[in-house]
């Protein structure tokens, strides 16, 4: 594979902030119970949604393995109205938290929108991400907070979050899932978890399949087994803000003609879209910390193109956690085929690329067609589905006409 130049630098980006890591790791850990408390203190609704004029509350939200996590609830409209349609639960992608939803203007926000359209909105957060590092007996300074992958949020985070939600409610919600968010509801679909207390599920830049993505940062990444690479050194938290990866990228992005739209571009592909003055808003808040075994995990389907429980490497590690000598499958075809789903993917998306939707596509090619609703939008990239001007007309308002059919 011929590597660009912006390839390159993103490996050597990675392998500073590996060998950093590794020598300031104690110093780390120290800071984390000081962290901890500043997080106590301050929130997604305190930072991002009452400024913007919204009420709003925070929640924690416990799993059955112990991680707390933080919920946001937008209790209505801008003009104080309150909400008249059920509640929308809304999930995040990697290396992203719940402050994607609210970070453009309300006009342009799906969850401000949502609340100004009178749906019951919830926001939540993965665990690990900046308001979600709890746990009933481990701190993030401990190895083993670190030890999951996407598996976990479908057996434990999504299950809770819903759960939650329908409890505090009374109602079955609606769910909304970018990325990530797409490929841990699918996951959990395929198990029929969760599916009593849902109407529906949205799904933006569907991932459920990988093995065509033409990101060429995130494949080299995959193909470099940059992920277990920090693992095995002991960097169990994978932190695209550490000091050296924040500190070089905000250098490049002050060099003309060299702006971080464009390496977001690297990444997620040609976003039609998102604004440039957006850029700035983002790095003020995101990436943020995912578990360096869950990126492991991303990379496995990457170099594989299988949508598979997390591989230990070798059949006995895999007999051990799985009583069979290799990961567990997620057959999408066990989705129930009466369950309403929307997706949306876009033409320019280098991270759910279209040949891998179209193999998902291929895989629900029996569900029910009153049931499932395809969008297809030639110009958009992975960021365009939530940060895009234009999402609300292209993306959202048939999004809302499709809540109110179910």
């Amino acid at each position: 594979m011929t590597y660009t130049v912006t390839t390159t630098l993103v490996i050597f980006l990675y392998l500073i902030l590996i060998s950093k890591a590794v020598r300031n790791l104690n110093s780390v850990n120290n800071q984390d119970e000081s962290s901890s408390l500043l997080v106590d203190q301050v929130g997604i609704c305190s930072l991002l949604i009452e400024t913007q004029g919204y009420k709003c509350e925070e929640h924690k939200v416990t799993t059955k393995d112990g991680y707390i996590l933080s919920m946001q609830h937008i209790r209505g409209g801008r003009g104080g109205t309150k909400p008249d349609k059920p509640p929308v639960l809304l999930q995040h992608g990697v290396l992203m938290d719940g402050g994607t939803w609210v970070l453009n203007s309300p006009d342009e926000s799906l969850a401000f929108i949502l609340a100004d359209n009178g749906f019951d909105v919830w926001i939540a957060n993965t665990r690990g991400t900046n308001f979600s590092r709890g746990h009933t007996s481990l701190g993030p300074s401990d190895p083993a907070y670190w030890e999951w992958s996407w598996d976990e949020l479908v057996a434990y985070d999504l299950p809770a979050s819903i759960q939650f939600v329908h409890d505090q409610t009374g109602q079955n919600l609606h769910y909304v899932g970018h990325s990530l968010g797409t490929l841990i509801a699918f996951s959990a679909f395929s198990k029929d978890q969760t599916l009593s207390m849902l109407r529906s599920a949205v799904l933006l830049s569907p991932i459920a399949y990988l093995g065509k993505m033409p990101s060429a940062l995130a494949r080299a990444g995959a193909d470099a087994f940059l992920g277990e690479t920090l693992y095995w050194l002991g960097l169990h938290e994978f932190a695209p803000r550490g000091e050296a990866v924040a500190g070089l990228l905000g250098n490049i992005c002050k060099i003309p003609g060299n702006d971080c739209s464009d390496l977001m571009t690297s990444f997620t592909g040609q976003n039609c879209c998102v604004n440039s003055s957006m850029t700035e808003k983002f790095l003020e808040h995101e990436p943020q910390s995912t578990s360096t075994k869950n990126m492991i995990h991303l990379a496995q389907m990457i170099r594989t193109g299988t949508i598979t429980m997390y591989d230990y490497g070798n059949a006995d590690d895999n007999e051990n956690h799985y009583h069979q000598s290799t990961p567990p499958v997620y057959d999408m075809g066990s989705i129930p085929k009466d369950f309403p789903m929307y997706l949306s993917y876009g033409g320019a998306d280098e991270l759910s690329d279209v040949q891998d939707v179209k193999t998902l596509l291929e895989s629900v090619k029996d569900h029910d067609p009153d049931k499932l609703v395809v969008q297809y939008k030639e110009d958009y990239a992975h960021a365009d589905f939530v940060f895009g001007v234009n999402a609300k007309e292209v993306v959202y308002d048939p999004m809302m006409v499709f809540f109110k059919m179910h």
